[in-house]
């Protein structure tokens, strides 16, 4: 059972019984309470901590849990109706409305109810996460000398050198001059976009492509375009006549381990792509976000785009958060040329810079002898749980289709029998005690076909994704 859900479903136990005790009256101690329901000292923790913030208890350290007196009900609600017209209203200027839309991005996010079994997430279940490796990583950066002192605004220079090494590879195409740590890959691509795209331009996407990406493009104004993919990555032909109809200055693409169809870009498509850019005066966005997520079976990794480019086209990003932790959220933006200042000037304005405990605990946990232990620990277990996932799918549900198996990243990119849509699919499943992704918010033009995107990372084990599928098989509608 997931800890989240063992605390929610704890939580849910003591609400109920809170009527057996007087307003101001004690609870049974932690310790009891971990011998009646069998859960961890931490469980415990959590769940009371929840009913205190719900205002139904009130803790006391060193003396335990009270029912808390009832709240007093609060003062009637304003009308904010005048909001709708406020946050419509368009300026003059505006071409294109900045509309909002982090549902696809909600989906992988929100906490699934209890029982639920979630292929609908983005991270790693904490089996996974390296957490006795940054524990103690983090234990080691509290204790360096200035370690809470502010880093300088581009990062700490060990750790953008450790970056620089990481995406220019054994070519060295990059310095630490050329690298600046960022809050992780999503505030990456947001300053990114800020940076190469005035609101209303056009910004050339892959389709389908991830949910973020669009918020993203949206939410700063700009009109994502998508440019379909197939097994090897985007298709240039495509790629060169959106640039010709739209006049965009920039594509934003993942090469290696496409979410969510886990194609890569292949090795005739790769000087092409950025021959194409460079011909319409235009940016590439690299994100490279699973580049830590490689199968066993994956293989020698191309070389990024980011290294074979001399001319800065290539604006790279990468993130440590997807092959350790979500709250890890230590990232680099890399790139040459002018470019690079206004990125920075962007990343001070919104955030002055990453805090420094953070960077000096990453720096700490990639040095350490038990990061390419991890990494090897992770490429084993996503390569089996990949193949257990798909070869359920192919047991239990004989008409979905994976049109490609992927050598990396944490998903399988699924075509539902039936012909019914991705939404009708992904609520027959939540029905049925699984959480999908429908395919929809991948896309940012009408879909060709209905979609769903599953997760094998953020479940607890290989036999979590086998109850899943028949799980799906019991409860998808009869034809």
């Amino acid at each position: 059972m997931y800890e989240r859900s063992s605390v929610a479903e704890l939580a849910e136990s003591l609400r109920s019984e809170l009527d057996r005790y007087p307003v101001g009256g004690k609870l049974p101690s932690s310790r009891a309470l971990v011998e009646r329901y069998r859960v961890s000292p931490v469980t415990v923790s959590r769940a009371l901590a929840q009913l205190a913030a719900e205002g139904l208890v009130v803790t006391r350290p060193g003396a335990g849990a009270y029912r808390a007196h009832p709240r007093t009900a609060g003062p009637a609600p304003g009308d904010t109706s005048w909001q709708e017209v406020a946050l419509s209203a368009e300026g003059a200027g505006d071409v294109v409305p900045r509309s909002v839309d982090a549902s696809g991005l909600q989906i992988s996010l929100a906490a699934s109810p209890p029982g639920v079994i979630e292929l609908n997430g983005g991270y790693l279940h904490p089996s996974l996460q390296p957490e006795r490796a940054m524990a103690a990583a983090l234990a080691r950066a509290g204790r360096r000398p200035g370690a809470w002192g502010r880093p300088p605004l581009e990062g700490l220079p060990e750790l953008r050198d450790w970056f620089a090494r990481e995406i220019g590879g054994a070519v060295g195409a990059l310095g630490a001059a050329d690298v600046m740590i960022t809050a992780g890959g999503q505030s990456a691509l947001t300053t990114a976009l800020r940076a190469l795209a005035p609101p209303g331009a056009p910004v050339l996407v892959e389709s389908p492509t991830y949910p973020g990406l669009l918020a993203i493009a949206r939410a700063s104004g700009c009109r994502p375009v998508p440019v379909p993919v197939d097994a090897d990555g985007v298709r240039p032909e495509l790629l060169a006549a959106a640039f010709e109809a739209t006049g965009a200055r920039v594509f934003v693409c993942q090469p290696l381990f496409q979410n969510p169809t886990g194609a890569v870009l292949s090795a005739e498509r790769r000087p092409e792509v950025l021959r194409i850019a460079r011909a319409a005066g235009a940016f590439v966005v690299e994100d490279d976000y699973a580049r830590n997520l490689a199968h066993e079976d994956a293989g020698p990794l191309p070389a990024t785009l980011a290294a074979e480019d001399a001319d800065g086209i290539v604006v790279h990003v990468r993130s440590l958060t997807k092959a350790t932790s979500p709250s890890l959220r230590v990232g680099a933006l890399a790139a040459r040329g002018p470019v690079l200042d206004r990125l920075r000037a962007i990343q001070v304005v919104d955030s002055f810079f990453v805090p420094r405990p953070l960077q000096e605990a990453a720096l700490e946990l990639v040095g350490a002898p038990a990061w390419p232990r991890h990494l090897r620990a992770v490429a084993a277990e996503l390569r089996h749980r990949r193949d257990v996932l798909a070869g359920a799918l192919r047991r239990e549900l004989p008409g979905a289709e994976v049109p490609h198996l992927p050598r990396g990243s944490y998903q399988l990119w699924v075509r539902p029998a039936g012909g019914g849509s991705d939404a009708e699919f992904a609520a027959a499943a939540l029905r049925a005690g699984v959480a999908v992704a429908p395919g929809r918010p991948y896309f940012c033009a009408e879909p060709p076909a209905a979609y769903v995107r599953m997760s094998f990372a953020g479940v607890s084990g290989p036999g979590e994704l086998v109850e899943a599928v028949q799980r799906l098989r019991a409860g998808m509608p009869r034809p």
